[in-house]
């Protein structure tokens, strides 16, 4: 038994953390009384640790590798399959592997990993990011998406392989409807899906309508879908760009439709802001669906870091932290409730969709847990700052810690100082 005394919530409150074994046992004031191991935190910021409900590790860090091409969702996605036909269970591996160690060491214990299952890549990508969460199950827990990017009915034979995939492991059932080439084929593709969700008892997360056109429509699909089947509470559609380009009267319905399906709405604002309005002209949307009514709504929505380095988005590293930051840029967030839902948006949202019934800071959830320098979650995003210690199942499973020092030529005249204050020593006059 192990505690963390006097770290504060993000709520604000003063508490200890007390666990035993990999569970939170007491969250309360003075929990840390006669506990043998207690850790000093000094009003410290305690969060649970983060989640990546919507990433892509078989494609991480193959940016180099790719020739160059429009920045499209298009272009990205031609431009990956030489590379794809090149993969080795091993490839695929090595890197899952190391952006799997890089979130952990930057605050998440958890991802929902989309693998592409498709007559490219075959089943490879699956094997490497299923051994690579082998590798990595004593530091952080991978769910896996069998995702069929380049359809089912354009790509002849990846249906079977998504049985296959579903038949090895897989837990979950993906999907991309608005990549079929006409409305019935979307509309086939999304009943496969279900079909196949209901034959192997798996939730369904799928990429919906990653695109300017507001006139592309899968996400009413998927929604009547759920609602007919009585897929409650287990569908989670990623991107929805091109609800952002619809006109009001539909994007009122199908929010109210994912509201009574229970639909989680992943928005992926990092690698959309890139990706999305290439070919607007002046005014340039965000490429975002829409957080802010969805919010309203009451529908659950959640952001995932999606892309890695590769041939949709060059940049990314596993953080959530620096997630939450840019979808709070796209979204508007700025006042203490904004910021509050973006904290909910990498941590209890895609709990919420990914169905952890032991999640968060509370008795009896398991001991997922960061400690962050800085007293609030405000400061958290407002700064960056790594997590000094990570917690998986209880036990410590990164640390991080950085020095500085400013060199002055002579100490500054005494002013008033704002926020926290930073320690700097020069040379003695």
């Amino acid at each position: 038994m192990w505690a963390l005394q006097g770290v504060r919530l993000a709520n604000g409150d003063l508490a200890d953390i007390v666990v035993e074994g990999d569970r939170i046992v007491e969250v309360r004031r003075g929990a840390a009384a006669g506990v043998p191991e207690v850790l000093t935190c000094s009003e410290k910021l305690v969060l649970p640790a983060f989640i990546d409900g919507h990433v892509h590790l078989d494609k991480a860090l193959i940016r180099d590798e790719l020739s160059e091409h429009d920045g499209t969702l298009r272009g990205a996605i031609d431009a990956i399959h030489e590379r794809k036909r090149r993969y080795t269970s091993d490839d695929v591996r090595a890197r899952a592997r190391s952006v799997i160690e890089e979130s952990v060491r930057l605050g998440t214990t958890r991802l929902r990993s989309h693998v592409d299952v498709d007559t490219i890549g075959g089943l490879v990508p699956l094997e490497g990011v299923m051994a690579a969460a082998a590798d990595s199950a004593d530091i952080a827990e991978v769910c896996t998406i069998a995702f069929p990017q380049e359809g089912l009915l354009r790509d002849p034979g990846a249906y079977d392989l998504m049985v296959a995939a579903l038949e090895a492991g897989a837990d979950v059932v993906g999907g991309m409807p608005h990549w079929e080439h006409d409305e019935a084929s979307q509309r086939e593709h999304v009943r496969l899906c279900f079909g196949l969700a209901e034959r192997f008892g798996r939730d369904l997360d799928m990429h919906v309508d990653e695109t300017d056109d507001g006139g592309v429509r899968t996400l009413e699909m998927v929604a009547d879908e759920a609602l007919r089947r009585g897929y409650i509470g287990r569908v989670c559609a990623g991107h929805v760009c091109s609800l952002a380009a619809a006109d009001q009267q539909y994007a009122d319905g199908v929010i109210d439709k994912c509201l009574r399906a229970e639909i989680t709405i992943a928005a992926n604002a990092v690698t959309n802001l890139v990706l999305q309005g290439r070919q607007d002209r002046g005014l340039i949307r965000r490429g975002t669906t829409r957080i802010g009514e969805l919010r309203a709504a009451g529908v659950n929505v959640l952001f995932g870091q999606d892309c890695v380095k590769d041939g949709f988005y060059p940049f990314g590293r596993g953080s959530m932290l620096e997630v939450a930051m840019i979808s709070a840029h796209a979204a508007h967030l700025t006042t203490n409730a904004d910021l509050d839902f973006a904290l909910r948006a990498v941590t209890e949202a895609p709990a919420q969709t990914m169905r952890l019934s032991d999640y968060g800071l509370r008795p009896g959830a398991r001991a997922d847990l960061q400690l962050l320098p800085v007293p609030t979650w405000s400061e958290a995003l407002r700064l960056q700052p790594l997590p000094e210690k990570v917690w998986f199942r209880g036990r410590l499973v990164a640390e991080n810690s950085v020095h500085s020092t400013i060199h002055r030529l002579r100490p500054p005249s005494a002013s008033p100082v704002r926020g926290p204050v930073w320690e700097s020593r020069g040379p003695e006059e």
